[in-house]
């Protein structure tokens, strides 16, 4: 179908978070082409893997809207996980829009800042769920839903074109320790007024029935440290501040004092005091009391249930922490799933304790986790309040998106339509379809560099990490003579060959032979003396390694 050539339109364009778990960011557009003002719904980051050495966070590439800013209304943050937020302080001086967010994700924002040097001053509106708000042509409304941070929110956006339903991230949990829950009748009144369009949470989308509440966690927690005889360590995500409050009130029930470890989880417990979350608990302690506590009457909460190498869960399990020593006959409860890629991490993590003859708990024994997303009778009931008529499913990966589709078909919903980042959808006047493909890659933090995915230096670390470099420092005089012996250094190279040669000795017998062979005329050619040396050290350690190493040649005229 064609519209008019000046006629408005409401578009959804995603950025992150539809072909990955993570990294969410999605336009919303509304006005004539090429005249549109646009909100931007979160801004997250993915965590990087073994594929991307050096590098630490991954972050939406918000090029296109950065290119539009001057109509960019303001950018909406639905809840303060990472994968929500993360990238805020990095890439708001590339937008400069008004932000808009919750108090708990305010705060949270507010106090990381500060730990960040030349952090910039983000121009945030505290926002409370069913206040509506305007920008532009858009009436915004945030609605609480059950998640596993306090203050998650889905998003009603009503146009002149329709409303749209963007759910974030939600489950329906009727007892969630912290906060309201889902708000069932807001989200069926939103369906009775006409949702045009759902933007729907697509993480549990494999599998059936409805997730556990996370009151059943903090009974199970409860008795699991009441039958615990010495130290109790449990490591969790650090925003999880309801799982934070179960393993307090269990510990309070058993008699134990709670200490926390990890400046993560730190901040989180300073912001959840100063909203009132964790009113009632006793102050937490910091690490340096474990060593006046009796083991039998602490519980620690620690931040590295994913793995991470400098997060206090690796540090005492390979014990190089400075506060906190774990012993045999102690637990570690890990109250938290692997996101995926994070396997193999956590499993070093766990197989460390478990040598030591650490007990470890997981949810695979014992109801120790639930996730914060809805399984399929949870969707089935979200499908059943709003009744779109368009679905387009989010946060997930291709096989999510895929099942979710299907799913939301089944439902009867109308119109389904499974895209990914970088597409550009018309969502009204007419059916829906994608009429664009805009940029829509990622960007890599590199320290405190923000770099492209396609920047080379990525690429030439990859090799390195593979076949390590060499080094080669020559000094040549103005008529071509060797002026001192070649400086040598070698770098992830192993130190002797397949037939017993020192590598060292090998390299440096290849640049000498090399150098020999050049007649001084050439040598006085500094191009011509690294090509030569470079391609004759490479071809000495293939011979003797099978590999051939990167190899820097330096020519210094002296």
């Amino acid at each position: 179908m064609t519209t008019e050539k000046n006629a408005a339109e409401l578009v959804f364009a995603p950025l992150g978070g539809l072909g990955e778990i993570g990294m969410n960011a999605a336009l919303y557009g509304f006005g004539p082409p090429g005249r549109k003002k646009w909100i931007l719904v979160d801004c997250g980051v993915a965590f990087a893997g073994d594929d991307l050495p050096g590098v630490d966070l991954i972050l939406p590439d918000l090029s296109f809207i950065e290119e539009e800013r001057a109509n960019l209304l303001g950018v909406i943050i639905t809840h303060a996980h990472e994968d929500h937020i993360g990238a805020i302080v990095d890439l708001w001086p590339r937008l400069r829009a008004p932000i808009f967010a919750t108090r708990f994700a305010t705060n949270l924002l507010e106090i990381r800042k500060l730990g960040e040097p030349n952090a910039p001053k983000l121009p945030i509106t505290t926002v409370a769920p069913g206040q509506p708000f305007a920008l532009g042509a858009f009436s915004c409304e945030f609605v609480n839903v059950a998640h596993s941070i306090p203050e998650s929110n889905a998003l009603i956006l009503k146009t002149p074109l329709g409303t749209v339903v963007h759910t974030g991230d939600w489950k329906i949990d009727p007892t969630p320790l912290i906060g309201r829950p889902t708000d069932e009748a807001r989200l069926k009144a939103a369906g009775d007024e006409g949702v045009l369009a759902l933007i729907c949470d697509s993480t549990n989308v494999l599998r059936d029935g409805i997730s556990p509440s996370e009151t059943d966690v903090a009974h199970s927690l409860r008795d699991i440290i009441m039958a615990s005889k010495h130290r109790v360590a449990v490591t969790t995500f650090a925003s999880n501040v309801a799982r934070m409050r179960a393993v307090a009130e269990a510990a309070e029930a058993n008699g134990r004092q709670v200490a926390v470890v990890g400046r993560a989880m730190d901040r989180v417990v300073e912001v959840s005091r100063e909203l009132g979350m964790l009113d009632g608990l006793k102050p937490f302690l910091g690490p340096e009391a474990l060593q006046r506590l009796p083991r039998n009457k602490a519980v620690v909460l620690l931040t590295g249930s994913q793995g991470e190498q400098r997060a206090a869960m690796a540090r005492i399990a390979f014990d190089d922490h400075p506060d906190l020593s774990l012993a045999s006959g102690d637990r570690v409860i890990f109250s938290s799933r692997a996101i995926p890629g994070n396997e193999k991490a956590i499993n070093r993590i766990i197989n460390e304790l478990v040598k030591n003859d650490i007990e470890v708990i997981t949810d695979r024994t014992h109801l120790v986790h639930v996730s914060g997303h809805p399984r399929r009778d949870e969707l089935k009931k979200m499908y059943e309040w709003v009744r779109p008529r368009i679905a387009i499913p989010a946060h997930g990966e291709a096989l999510h998106l895929t099942e979710h589709a299907a799913f939301a078909k089944a439902q009867n919903t109308p119109q389904v339509l499974r895209a990914f980042n970088g597409a550009m959808i018309r969502l009204a006047p007419g059916p829906a379809e994608v009429v664009d493909h805009i940029r829509a890659g990622r960007r890599l933090k590199d320290g405190d560099l923000l770099i492209d995915l396609a920047d080379p230096t990525i690429s030439e670390r990859r090799k390195l990490s593979f076949v390590g470099i060499v080094s080669v420092a020559v000094a040549i005089d103005g008529k071509g003579n060797i002026a001192a012996d070649p400086e040598i250094a070698l770098m992830g190279l192993p130190p002797r060959g397949k037939d017993g040669s020192d590598m060292v000795e090998l390299v440096g017998n290849a640049v000498d032979q090399t150098l020999e062979s050049l007649p001084r005329q050439r040598r006085r050619n500094a191009d011509t003396v690294e090509k030569a040396v470079e391609r004759a050290v490479r071809g000495a350690v293939n011979q003797v390694w099978g590999k051939k190493p990167v190899c820097h040649v330096l020519v210094m005229e002296v």
